[in-house]
């Protein structure tokens, strides 16, 4: 029962994610119903990792608890993004989309990628017929989940409910965890998958190493792409001419939370090489006002 496909589960969770992802690309094209991509992202992990243990069969104590992991991750995210696109009415990533089956169909291959390759530990580690007794990095991994899971549902519960106020319509999200980095749910989120790969380690041998480019995807989307640079694109269109806002972004941490006051003062050297402040995120400043 322990071998489907290959003994590392990697074809078969591919085939389960491209069906999973599949099926979901033909609801939001047919339909042009765009509120469940997110939905579709989050549970397709939790499929993954459960499918898996139950695969191999094993249940031994790590599997177990990197499964439940992703599993309580999954849910947490799946149900809170269902809630506020149902509440917010439309996901406004998909205005340029809804009519471009092609630009459609790209997001959805790369959705189904990022699903793949994230869970790589999670998937390797179900596979394993190691189980070596309790190590430093089992702990040391799920401590960083678990302040990345806090960090993240924190972050998300407090932006959603600074956009619902109508007072703050408008207006940034600058309160909560949002005083210490612009995009604190995102380094939540990163933090908790590098957990997960840290606690896989005692695990992999050889080869399975390379599961490592499932947080490092991670890493590079949130960082480079999809992540951080739209937000900030975003946010600098939309109040870029505010003095406030201005301050703010000069003296918020773009992603590791850091006390304003410690953030503002450092070179712009050593925040673009270690905390990740990159000059493209300012790209949409008009000009004019840049210092």
């Amino acid at each position: 029962m322990g071998t489907v496909l290959d003994s590392h589960f990697l074809g078969f969770t591919a085939i389960v994610t491209v069906v999973y992802q599949l099926f979901f690309f033909i609801v939001t094209a047919l339909l042009r119903f765009d509120k469940v991509t997110d939905f579709a992202g989050s549970t397709n992990f939790i499929i993954i990792g459960v499918l898996t243990l139950i695969l191999k069969g094993s249940w031994n104590f790590r599997q177990v608890v990197l499964t439940l992991l992703v599993v309580i991750w999954g849910l947490r995210l799946a149900l809170f993004l269902l809630m506020r696109i149902l509440q917010w009415g439309e996901d406004r990533r998909f205005d340029e989309m809804r009519g471009n089956l092609g630009r459609l169909a790209i997001f959805w291959i790369f959705q189904a990628v990022w699903v793949w390759t994230v869970s790589l530990p999670v998937t390797v580690v179900n596979s394993s017929n190691r189980n070596p007794s309790l190590q430093a990095e089992d702990i040391i991994g799920w401590i960083m989940w678990s302040v990345g899971f806090l960090v993240e549902a924190i972050a998300d519960q407090q932006k959603l409910v600074f956009k619902n106020s109508p007072e703050n319509r408008g207006k940034w999200c600058n309160v909560g965890q949002w005083q210490y980095s612009r995009h604190p749910n995102y380094f939540g989120e990163i933090l908790l998958w590098w957990g997960i790969f840290v606690a896989s380690t005692p695990v992999l041998e050889g080869a399975e190493w390379l599961v490592i480019l499932g947080p490092i995807f991670l890493t590079l989307l949130l960082l480079f792409v999809s992540g951080i640079p739209m937000l900030e694109e975003s946010a600098d269109k939309k109040f870029g001419n505010v003095g406030a806002y201005r301050i703010y972004k000069r003296t918020t941490s773009p992603l590791i939370p850091l006390p304003p006051v410690v953030y503002g003062n450092l070179p712009s050297w050593f925040k673009t090489t270690f905390l990740f402040e990159f000059p493209f995120y300012s790209r949409s400043l008009p000009q004019e006002e840049l210092n």
